[in-house]
């Protein structure tokens, strides 16, 4: 409504033309970026005062809405739907300077990058193991146009990392409960789900900035035990539950300043500091599943600057996360294995047939 009066369209205009919308496009689903069309004609009997004949917009690549005045004043919306081609494609790199740099050079669009680093995130610690030479290859789903633009990215089918050697690799896989519900993972070559309990990591995209360890506190001046580890992350960067648990503590905690602890079973929690602020809702006795938004990183309490300050307990003692050794978690068994294996020997064989596509650049 306010896009539309601020270009000089009368309240009652616009509601008319967004109650036209609504049957064919909900308008809380216009985002910012969404560049809106708005045209107008003469009113006859002036000839100089104008009226809104028209708003036209594109809310993607494949749908466009169009709402137009017709003869008797009355607005009609339509929405005019391109067909999609649909192709599964491989992408494949090797690391010489960065992730970053190697996906970008394989044609791996960052919101599939980030679907590749929450999938490893169990295996890979993406701080300290990623080095020169060590490898991917991605099986994902892509749409796009005939003239070939792309429209959007599907669902990665096949994962592979060669980190320092050694090689992870998972296979997408849908099977169902009892009750039929689609249950989707990722699975090994074993049938061994990728998520694990904890994530190695409870935030995207930081840098490991202190370790577990003794260390000379960067406040205090005096050397101490360091009982977790920093994440060096601009503020305000989401922080994600590192598993499934209930919150038993949220709120300000001394030199941890805004904290939070999650209880996952009687052997794990999990603590998290120095946060910019608590996600709203996250209170005690709050349960959460793994990758829920928690907070977001700050550099309350003591701290030199943001970042987020995570420990893992067992037994109520912090360890050291890194070395952290997590039981495996969803095993596939009886006739769901046996299908996934099925599905694997399909999947391998689709790597093997598809060429790599090693530069793609979207138009």
């Amino acid at each position: 409504m306010k896009l539309l009066t601020t270009a000089n369209i009368s309240r009652g205009e616009a509601h008319k033309a967004i109650n036209a919308m609504r049957k064919v496009f909900d308008p809380r689903d216009l985002r910012p970026g969404h560049a809106i069309t708005a045209t107008f004609g003469l009113i006859e009997k002036t000839g100089n005062d104008r009226r809104l004949t028209g708003i036209s917009f594109n809310p993607s690549m494949d749908k466009a809405i169009r709402i137009s005045r017709n003869d008797t004043g009355v607005f009609k919306a339509h929405r005019l739907d391109r067909e999609l081609k649909e192709q599964v494609v491989r992408l494949q790199g090797a690391i010489k300077t960065s992730l970053y740099a190697a996906a970008s050079q394989a044609g791996l669009p960052p919101s599939l990058l980030m679907d590749v680093i929450r999938l490893f995130s169990w295996d890979v610690d993406f701080q300290r193991d990623i080095q020169s030479g060590d490898t991917f290859n991605v099986l994902a789903e892509r749409s796009h146009l005939e003239d070939g633009r792309i429209a959007h990215w599907g669902d990665i089918q096949f994962a592979e990392m060669i980190v320092s050697g050694k090689t992870h690799r998972y296979y997408r896989f849908e099977s169902h409960d009892r009750k039929g519900k689609a249950r989707v993972g990722y699975f090994d070559e074993s049938g061994h789900s990728a998520r694990k309990p904890l994530l190695k990591t409870p935030v995207d995209g930081a840098r490991l900035s202190s370790r577990y360890g003794k260390r000379r506190h960067p406040i205090l001046g005096y050397t101490r035990m360091h009982r977790g580890v920093d994440f060096a992350a601009p503020r305000g960067t989401p922080i994600y539950a590192a598993g499934n648990g209930k919150i038993i503590s949220a709120g300000r905690k001394g030199g941890y300043g805004k904290y939070v602890q999650i209880r996952h079973n009687e052997r794990y929690a999990t603590a998290y500091g120095h946060m910019h602020r608590i996600a709203r809702g996250m209170r005690r006795g709050k349960r959460v599943k793994q990758g829920q938004i928690i907070g977001y990183v700050g550099s309350t309490g003591r701290s030199t600057g943001p970042h987020l300050h995570y420990e893992v307990l067992t037994g109520g003692r912090q360890v050291n996360p890194l070395r952290l050794r997590l039981p495996s978690g969803r095993k596939l068994r009886g006739k769901d294995l046996a299908t996934f294996r099925s599905v694997r020997t399909f999947l391998d064989r689709r790597v093997a047939s598809i060429p790599a596509e090693t530069r793609l650049t979207q138009r």
